[in-house]
């Protein structure tokens, strides 16, 4: 198989073709670190480190950004963040507040490597893209929500766990 020479450009995007990111309504998103590596809280304890009491932090503070947003459950995982954004108006729309969020986390963290000895990323703090999905109804969204909440029970099992990993 050929690839085009420019492959790069055809890489397939995460999001729905066609869909108005900006439009009102509630998303539920995971943002999961680079190579998922564990630096937001203990894979053991789920006890958040200080660079995930940061990350949860500046995820409260989204609405302080952006006025015309709100937020639902979330939860901050070893390496991964969940949670659920509700847009109100069409003039923000998910990519620029995921854009806005992935870019302070990735400040602030540096800082607290330079500053406070955190553990070093190699390349990006977080991966390219994003997971979402748009909530369609209150059953999704309450579905949503007990995912969310269940996650630190779940994380024994989870394939983001690193004790879970099998390596070949």
């Amino acid at each position: 198989m050929t690839l085009p020479q420019n492959s790069h450009s055809y890489r397939r995007s995460p999001r729905l073709q066609k869909y108005d990111y900006a439009q009102n309504g509630a998303y539920f998103v995971t943002i999961c670190i680079q190579n998922r590596v564990c630096l937001f809280a203990e894979p053991d304890t789920l006890q958040l480190s200080p660079a995930g009491k940061m990350v949860e932090l500046i995820w409260q503070q989204l609405p302080t950004q952006f006025p015309t947003l709100e937020l639902d459950a979330f939860v901050v995982m070893p390496n991964h963040l969940h949670g659920i954004i509700v847009l109100m108006q069409s003039d923000l729309g998910l990519p620029d507040v995921m854009q806005w969020f992935k870019s302070l986390t990735t400040h602030e963290y540096i800082k607290g490597v330079k500053s406070s000895h955190w553990p070093a990323f190699e390349g990006k703090l977080w991966q390219r893209s994003y997971y979402d999905h748009v909530v369609r109804n209150d059953d999704d969204l309450n579905r949503i929500r007990e995912y969310i909440a269940l996650n630190p029970m779940r994380w024994e099992l989870d394939e983001e766990n690193p004790s879970n990993r099998h390596h070949s």
